[in-house]
């Protein structure tokens, strides 16, 4: 089932993004080597309650916390935990926010000091398909050119995997709507997309084989080869000539750059 939004329920939407940007931005300052994921998502999840919201992910099918956060060969859904990071880590952090009705989605990767150029490489490239992909997510395209524009760029170019286990979603009412948004596919297939559509597109890029697992907490997915994985993910609005970006990455990177702990030159 396919929920197109009026433009009032768009700015609802828009407003949960922003607010979980906010929240990436809050993480941007906060990550240095030697705190843990968990006081990460202690820290997120305060922000979002005292901003009026609720953590979309926390008890979502069981989930337990408010954030996904994953390091280094970690792709998606990590289980926030007291290790300590280090230098050279790659953290994602996947956040949504549940207000007014509506979820807002959004995902950034960041390095720790000393991250190796390889590393460097991996976020850039990925964050760039996230780009050529949302341009493509305009009225009469159709859902396989985002697809196609995200795996030309990442696996053709680059020699990256693409994950296929997991995908972009519709996003509304509920976190997850149809439709799905693969990473991979090819032009001119899929749904047509429409005016009003939201979707979030996200790719998850690894450094060597597309190939992962699950980790025995049934969630954390980690890729097999043990090589890092990186992921990035905004909220769109599909429109007849450009997609509306909901989320922004404006302050996360203004933040990154502002912390002598983190990787901002890639």
């Amino acid at each position: 089932m396919i929920y197109y939004k009026t433009r009032e329920e768009i700015e609802l939407i828009r407003k949960s993004c922003l607010l979980v940007s906010a929240t990436l931005a809050e993480v941007a300052k906060f990550l240095k080597p030697g705190i843990s994921t968990l006081e990460v998502d202690t820290m997120a999840e305060k922000f979002i309650r005292d901003h009026g919201a609720t953590p979309s992910f926390k008890n979502y099918r069981g989930f337990p916390f408010a954030c996904c956060i994953s390091t280094n060969d970690a792709v998606v859904h990590g289980f926030p935990n007291q290790v300590l990071l280090k230098e050279g880590d790659v953290v994602s952090v996947d956040v949504g926010a549940y207000m007014n009705g509506f979820h807002g989605d959004s995902a950034y990767t960041f390095a720790l000091r000393q991250a190796s150029p390889d590393v460097k490489q991996l976020l850039k490239v990925t964050k760039e398909s996230l780009y050529k992909g949302i341009e493509k997510a305009i009225a009469g395209n159709r859902v396989g050119d985002i697809s196609f524009a995200i795996q030309e760029y990442t696996e053709k170019q680059f020699g990256y995997g693409v994950v296929r286990e997991l995908v972009g979603h519709g996003l509304g009412r509920h976190l997850h709507e149809d439709p799905q948004v693969p990473n991979y596919g090819r032009r001119g297939t899929g749904m047509k997309l429409r005016e009003g559509l939201v979707i979030a597109i996200e790719p998850m890029i690894n450094m060597g084989s597309k190939d992962v697992y699950h980790d025995d907490d049934g969630w954390t997915v980690r890729t097999k080869d043990g090589k890092a994985s990186a992921h990035f993910e905004h909220s769109i609005s599909v429109q007849r000539s450009k997609a509306d970006i909901l989320s922004s990455f404006a302050e996360i990177e203004k933040n990154e750059k502002a912390n002598p702990n983190l990787e901002s030159d890639y």
